[in-house]
């Protein structure tokens, strides 16, 4: 007889050092490209103080802001249905939301040219925290093609998720 699925436990990463939050930890794992960790500390840091120097506020609450008003409330996937495609609008679940948003912000800022890369991040960040910026246009095009293919929501038939081991 087959054993019961047990709930896997979820990785959070440890805080970071400066700011004692998971969040702008798992934000430097972002960063990070070829296990570079200190590289990625050091842009997302240097993004902190710019943003700190640029907005007289605290960086952490910025980042916050910025991560809050990115992630999208809805998403369409794509659902085979009788021999036809059909993009069907789903919920996004919390730690989706903040992966794409973190996702997103950094790729915005990637796509810049010019100056150093804390700086591009920095203005993303700023930008998205008042709700303008390439990021922020991600999530509008998202949430237009979620309301678009609003009548194939019938589709999205809600079995409950297999357990992962």
């Amino acid at each position: 007889m087959r054993r019961p699925l047990r709930e896997k436990e979820k990785h959070t990463p440890r805080p970071d050092h400066r700011y004692g939050s998971e969040r702008v930890s798992m934000f430097i794992n972002y960063v990070m490209k070829r296990g570079k960790k200190t590289v990625a500390e050091r842009v997302v840091y240097d993004a902190f103080d710019a943003v700190a120097e640029a907005t007289k506020e605290k960086p952490l609450e910025i980042f916050e802001a910025a991560v809050r008003n990115v992630g999208p409330s809805m998403e369409v996937r794509s659902r085979r249905v009788g021999g036809a495609n059909y993009q069907v609008p789903y919920e996004v679940r919390p730690e989706r939301r903040l992966a794409l948003s973190m996702r997103w912000i950094l790729s915005a800022a990637r796509a810049k040219k010019g100056k150093s890369m804390a700086h591009r991040l920095a203005g993303e960040l700023i930008a998205a925290s008042k709700e303008e910026g390439e990021a922020i246009k991600k999530k509008a095009t998202m949430h237009s093609m979620a309301e678009a293919n609003k009548a194939f929501a019938h589709f999205a038939f809600n079995r409950p998720r297999r357990k992962t081991r």
